[in-house]
């Protein structure tokens, strides 16, 4: 059975949906038999992978609502080997169509019930807001990656995604973990960026992957050519810190999950 994991974040540009894609791209690269699902109606993670989301036909808001299987709704990335769910505009109804809908929290998983056997780890893009759409895929993975931008005011938000995980653990989802906190755009010579890292070590131990993904222009560049920044530019100082970042996820998800008091409280700080 795959390890369903979800990018989360409500806090935007914190390097979400471009984690979602080289992380879910390096996994495959490692020989995993990769999933991305795009659940952002701004259809990022999707452009990012070389489709275009205005042509797609079927995408994760059919599935939600279901009208398209989830198998008829796959696009298969050549470049990358790996198959994605693409989203587009359409799924901000989703957020509204949801509300009148029966188990609207758990319809991506059990749109995944039927096809998670086939895949080793299954990667999903979650918006930048914690609304239906979010919770679904909170109800429906194993772990969630919470990517957070070295800067001020980085550790505010934290308790609001903190605070939504541990309400699906208690409805809908109680196996529901922290996989790691992911530091990303991270400049070692900025005095901040090197203060926000440490109160994220104090705050959340060895929850916070070893791997730093650092500002690149390389990873910026690489979503206009569609294309993940290891067939960009696989020289990069980006390309090298997602390759180093799927390795220790794998290496995590063949281990117990950490033991820490920290995944399921507030960090009750800001940077």
């Amino acid at each position: 059975m795959a390890a369903i994991i979800a990018i989360a974040n409500q806090k935007g540009g914190v390097g979400k949906t471009t984690t979602a894609v080289n992380l879910a791209a390096c996994l495959s690269a490692l020989r995993q038999n990769v999933l991305l699902i795009d659940l952002d109606p701004q259809g990022n993670a999707t452009m990012g992978c070389g489709v275009d989301k205005h042509a797609v036909t079927a995408t994760s808001y059919d599935v939600l609502l279901g009208q398209a299987t989830l198998t008829e709704a796959l696009q298969w990335i050549e470049k990358a080997q790996m198959q994605l769910l693409p989203a587009n505009g359409d799924l901000t109804a989703a957020e509204i169509n949801l509300l009148e809908a029966e188990n609207a929290p758990g319809r991506l998983r059990t749109a995944l019930a039927s096809v998670e056997w086939n895949f080793d780890i299954i990667m999903i893009d979650c918006p930048p807001a914690l609304n239906m759409l979010t919770v679904n895929a909170l109800t429906a993975a194993q772990s969630v990656i919470v990517p957070v931008q070295c800067e001020y005011y980085a550790l505010e938000g934290l308790s609001a995604l903190l605070d939504t995980i541990d309400k699906v653990r208690n409805s809908t989802n109680p196996k529901l973990r922290i996989e790691g906190v992911l530091r990303t755009m991270f400049d070692p010579r900025n005095r901040l960026a090197n203060d926000v890292s440490a109160q994220l070590l104090a705050h959340f131990g060895d929850t916070v992957f070893e791997t730093l993904v650092p500002r690149n222009v390389r990873l910026a560049e690489a979503p206009s050519y569609g294309l993940p920044i290891i067939y960009y530019d696989d020289g990069s100082r980006g390309a090298q810190s997602y390759r180093d970042l799927a390795k220790e996820v794998r290496k995590r998800l063949r281990r117990p999950p950490p033991k820490t008091a920290a995944t399921t409280q507030g960090t009750g700080q800001s940077a």
